[in-house]
């Protein structure tokens, strides 16, 4: 920006189209910072957060902790729900993000400020810990129709390689199984972020030994 405005100091003439682009998408970044659109706790837009002297677009889950202080995101591409920085967003995955560094609803004004405008990949530490997750075992109808329950939650998992070494276990335990386990139905363990609204309807992996309980799931399960 201190180059284009420099170069605008010498220009005659007037503003070229493209510097007067870069001159309003400037004053609408600045117009952008002094009045943030509020962000509001369950909307499901996408938000902006302050990663060290940079802002990243974040999309928001379910927190995985009780109370308003912290929330489970993942950090977005810049112009949309894409993955950006090679795999380093997947490296960093779902992670807990405390609202404080919450600047409000993702403008695209505030694209410039990423660490992609600066050409910079993100940084290993974001100030941000791995969100907790849960692993979850569903029955969805064979005929590709969204009709199922979740038989099974386990969680939380507090870190991310012990819900992968049980969700590898329970993979296997239904491998040739899928569509044989329950009549009618394709069973199956889905791996995401664990939601605290369900904590209730969640069993605790490290206290039980996750294969009885999904035997336990599959006998007494009734998906209708």
């Amino acid at each position: 920006m201190r180059h284009m405005f420099r170069g605008c100091g010498h220009a005659r003439g007037g503003l070229s189209p493209e510097d007067q682009a870069a001159v309003d998408a400037f004053r609408a970044m600045l117009a952008a910072l002094r009045s943030p659109e509020p962000w509001t706790p369950g909307s499901a837009q996408d938000i902006a957060v302050r990663v060290g002297p940079f802002i990243e677009r974040a999309h928001t889950r379910p927190g995985d902790d009780h109370g308003p202080d912290l929330i489970a995101v993942a950090l977005q591409d810049p112009g949309g729900p894409y993955p950006l920085y090679s795999a380093r967003r997947w490296k960093l995955g779902w992670l807990r993000c405390e609202t404080t560094t919450i600047l409000g609803v993702w403008n695209p004004a505030y694209a410039v400020l990423t660490h992609a405008a600066a050409g910079l990949d993100l940084p290993d530490d974001v100030g941000m810990a791995p969100a907790h997750y849960a692993l979850y075992i569903e029955a969805r109808k064979r005929d590709d129709s969204l009709d199922g329950s979740t038989l099974l939650r386990l969680g939380p998992y507090t870190q991310t390689r012990h819900a992968q070494q049980d969700y590898d276990r329970l993979t296997a335990a239904l491998d040739g199984r899928a569509t044989t386990a329950l009549p009618g139905y394709r069973v199956s363990t889905r791996f995401g972020p664990f939601d605290v609204s369900d904590h209730h309807l969640v069993t605790d992996p490290y206290e039980t030994d996750v294969l009885a309980v999904l035997a336990d799931a599959l006998e007494g399960a009734n998906p209708q």
